[in-house]
């Protein structure tokens, strides 16, 4: 962590980082899960089938925000956060309240 940053960026590292962490505890337990036997049952074979879809789908999501997240460090670490990576202009506040780690101000988003 650079002192560089302004308190504002700072607290928002950490905020990043902490997210990245849990985030990480997550699909290491969706890994363990995915990787647990499957059971002899036909019946639970299914349901199990239908879980692990499920669990795939919420681990490729999270690594999805992982990205995201490196690279909104990156960009904290860079001087480069709350600008458009499109256009260049700020990011509105409460577009970065609600997406910490978007790379894109609204217009160039939609």
């Amino acid at each position: 962590m650079t002192a560089a940053f302004p308190l504002s960026h700072q607290a928002l590292r950490a905020a990043l980082l902490d997210r990245q962490a849990d985030l990480n505890s997550r699909l290491a337990a969706i890994e363990t899960a995915l990787d647990a036997p499957a059971p002899a049952d036909w019946e639970d074979m299914a349901t199990a089938r239908e879980d692990d879809e499920v669990l795939q789908a919420s681990g490729l999501s999270g690594q999805h925000e992982l990205r995201q997240i490196a690279a909104a460090i990156d960009r904290i670490d860079r001087g480069e956060y709350g600008a458009c990576m499109k256009c260049g202009r700020p990011i509105a506040a409460a577009r970065l309240a609600a997406l910490p780690y978007t790379p894109h101000c609204r217009n160039c988003a939609s």
